[in-house]
């Protein structure tokens, strides 16, 4: 596998589902005169070539939208449970060898991290995905954050929006985060499609990697230097300006 890594052919693909149960419309926020799709997809051109990058949809608005800033489109399902059920989707018509998924409300993901997840699984082939360490208590306490436990060799053992792992006192002591970039084969992401409901963990937590794991399907974790800010509800905009606005080199 690894001799033939670099004649893979690969894509970064971005979710883009318009109806979002806790902020609608959400990859079409204004922030700072842009989208927000439109900052993840400037941003995931600053790692590969923007031929290299999708943004996959259900949506015409979305679509329309994207291509008037000159992004490609890759229409799927309204049906689709997850990001990861629209990649698969998306590959029926990409037919890459693996995909980058990169989500569509991590508006300053950093091009260096989705590289790192590219080189990773370039090396090994399994499901792969980023994290990075939790500096506060509050973070550690938000439901919204998926925490991250792994082996000392990097595989997942568990992921959870639980604070997780705590002191018996109930503590925060060390903690690390997931970064919503993941690198599918092929193949992983057909066993993702034709599985098509929601593994029991996946279900209750919300979080679709686990249904990787609850299939004991290795899941790599690959370290990276700071966690984005991903946007889960409209008020998670203003943190992304306030960043950008102290970024000049972020608003070109």
């Amino acid at each position: 596998m690894k001799s033939e890594a670099s004649n893979w052919r690969y894509a970064i693909v971005i979710p883009a589902r318009y109806q979002s149960s806790r902020f609608p419309g959400k990859p079409l926020a204004d922030i700072l005169g842009k989208v927000m799709v439109e900052r993840v997809w400037e941003q995931c051109c600053k790692a590969v070539a923007a031929e290299l990058v999708y943004i996959a949809t259900d949506s015409k608005l979305i679509r329309d939208k994207c291509l008037g800033f000159g992004a490609q489109v890759v229409m799927t399902s309204s049906s689709c449970l997850t990001g990861t059920d629209r990649l698969a989707e998306a590959n029926e018509q990409l037919n890459c060898d693996f995909l980058i998924n990169v989500q569509g409300d991590e508006p300053i993901i950093e091009p260096n991290d989705i590289l790192k997840v590219l080189r990773q699984f370039q090396q090994v082939g399994n499901v792969t995905n980023a994290y990075c360490r939790i500096n506060s208590e509050s973070e550690f306490r938000s439901l919204t954050v998926p925490k991250v436990v792994f082996s000392q060799s990097k595989k997942l053992k568990y992921m959870s929006r639980s604070p997780i792992p705590i002191t018996k006192s109930g503590g925060f002591s060390i903690a690390h985060k997931q970064v919503c970039i993941y690198a599918f084969s092929r193949e992983q992401l057909k066993f993702f499609a034709d599985h098509k409901q929601k593994t029991p963990l996946e279900a209750v937590e919300d979080i679709e990697i686990l249904r990787f794991l609850e299939a004991d399907i290795p899941v790599d974790m690959v370290e990276v230097d700071s966690g984005s800010i991903a946007v889960d509800i409209p008020s998670d905009v203003n943190n992304v300006i306030e960043f950008l606005k102290n970024c000049d080199d972020r608003l070109t």
